[in-house]
């Protein structure tokens, strides 16, 4: 395959890809194409990586109504709704709503995925179903699955042998949620335990972290601290981390080298942090997301995730990465040139980083998975939530969409409007 001429996300223009046996062999202008190369004219339209959602829940996914809808909106009663849940489900109907979500991913040029799967249900089921799940669509798509006590590792019975077991079964990444034990102290011991575990099997951590609006609620901090004690850096990742939105500045001035010390990833998730957070107040309102900017600042590598699509916590999503860039954008007040790039490499490189990916990115020698975007630039992908025009995976195309025109027909005068171009 070549692409020819195609913007790339750095702002080079005039750009041909070449893809052979899978990898990109060559990266720049005036490439020549092998004959029998499939060629994709990419009009100066963007190139991008594929995009990576660093933080969901696919066990959950497309089941907004069963058995009833969430009426507070509130986390606390999807909680609690997803455990009235669990009873009635079968692996046959989570495999179906799993393999469509990823239907909708690849049409979105979302090519990977971190999924946390709950292993509160002694059966295992929906462990057994993402396993199955992702058997399924690794020709398309990394999914990676994070073995996720739901209910608490040390509040939910048999939770800390379900969870060995998970991983026994092959379930990748290391999963917790310190700040809904019983206790703060059973939380930092459910960290160190989460912790030690990882570095004994020599897997990645990823946390459900401080999701709350108690600016008390620091298990971060003990995160932080376990994963430089075991050597554990750019392995672990905190989730959420909703509560440092609230903390004291003081705190957080020692907190963020902390973190970037520790080699800590941060993941927020801007759709639903604002959903669930704040509930509390009144006038003024928290927002609830972390805080981007200064943890990017300090060094921690931050990215985004959907988290949730029309699940119990969630009546929204379309699996569309651009809208939880954009929010991410708005919430954290992220407008500069420099920040808006920021928000789009949160949904693609350094959501990668999150996953560990390996041959991830548009370079000589990386995997040719990629995505032609109907936009100039990452801030126009944003702006105008872009087109896919075509999505490839390992050099093949898996979807097509046309460039999106909308035809206009005002006081007799038919137009076709570009909303690509501007005055000057």
């Amino acid at each position: 395959m070549l692409v020819r001429n195609a913007t790339l996300v750095d702002g080079r223009s005039g750009i041909d890809l070449l893809v052979q046996e899978g990898r990109i062999a060559a990266l720049g202008p005036s490439l020549a194409a092998p004959p029998e190369a499939e060629v994709v004219e990419a009009g100066g339209w963007l190139l991008s990586p594929p995009f990576v959602d660093a933080h969901f829940h696919m066990d959950a996914t497309l089941s907004h109504g069963l058995p009833r809808v969430n009426e507070s909106g509130t986390l606390l009663e999807g909680i609690a709704l997803w455990g009235e849940l669990k009873p009635m489900l079968t692996q046959e109907a989570l495999v179906e709503r799993a393999l469509a979500y990823c239907d909708w991913a690849v049409a979105r040029g979302l090519l990977a995925i971190r999924s946390h799967v709950d292993v509160c249900d002694p059966r295992l089921l929906a462990v057994e179903a993402l396993l199955e799940v992702r058997r399924r669509v690794a020709p398309y798509i990394d999914l990676q699955l994070v073995a996720f006590p739901q209910d608490g590792l040390l509040r939910a019975p048999g939770a800390w042998d379900q969870l060995v077991r998970a991983l026994d079964l092959g379930v990748d990444v290391v999963g917790g949620i310190p700040h809904f034990e019983r206790s703060a102290a059973d939380g930092t011991e459910s960290v160190r335990r989460l912790c030690e575990l990882a570095a004994e099997r020599g897997l990645r951590v990823d946390l459900h972290c401080d999701e709350t609006d108690d600016p008390q609620s620091r298990h971060v901090e003990t995160l932080a601290y376990h994963a430089q004690r075991l050597g554990l850096q750019g392995r672990v990742t905190g989730s959420h981390l909703t509560s440092m939105h609230s903390m004291d500045n003081d705190y957080v001035a020692k907190l963020l080298p902390l973190m970037a010390e520790a080699g800590l990833h941060a993941v927020a998730n801007p759709l639903i942090n604002i959903t669930l957070q704040g509930r509390r107040d009144g006038y003024p309102k928290r927002r609830g997301m972390t805080r981007v900017p200064e943890l990017l600042a300090a060094g921690v590598n931050v990215a985004f995730g959907h988290d949730c699509v029309m699940d119990p916590w969630y009546a929204l999503g379309s699996a569309d990465m651009l809208e939880v860039a954009s929010m991410g954008l708005h919430v954290a007040q992220m407008t500069s040139a420099a920040a808006m790039r920021q928000c789009f490499d949160a949904v693609t490189t350094n959501a990668a980083r999150v996953l560990g990916l390996e041959g991830y990115g548009l370079e000589p020698g990386c995997r040719a998975d990629f995505v032609l975007l109907q936009a100039r630039s990452p801030a126009e992908a944003l702006r105008l939530r872009a087109q896919r025009l075509v999505v490839v995976r390992g050099g093949k195309v898996l979807a097509r969409a046309p460039q999106a025109v909308m035809s206009l027909n005002l006081a007799g005068r038919p137009a076709a409007v570009d909303f690509t171009r501007h005055p000057g």
